[in-house]
């Protein structure tokens, strides 16, 4: 027969290992979304300056290479 003295260390123990796994399982899945986000998303093209568009383009920020088509 367990003692009151004997089955509080048990039960802080069981605690522990319980939060332990909740966090890892809280962790995997916020990482597992994070990369469904990332394989399914496709951002939209936004309105930025392509080179050659305009004759001061050197001095303003542009893309490198766009891989948006102009409309």
């Amino acid at each position: 027969m367990r003692t009151v003295a004997t089955a509080q260390p048990m039960k802080s123990r069981t605690l522990l290992w319980l939060s332990i796994g909740a966090g890892l399982a809280l962790l995997f899945a916020a990482n597992a979304h994070l990369v469904y986000v990332a394989m399914t998303s496709q951002p939209d093209c936004v309105a930025h300056l392509r080179s050659g568009d305009s004759p001061n383009a050197a001095a303003q920020f542009s893309a490198a290479k766009s891989s948006c088509k102009p409309q």
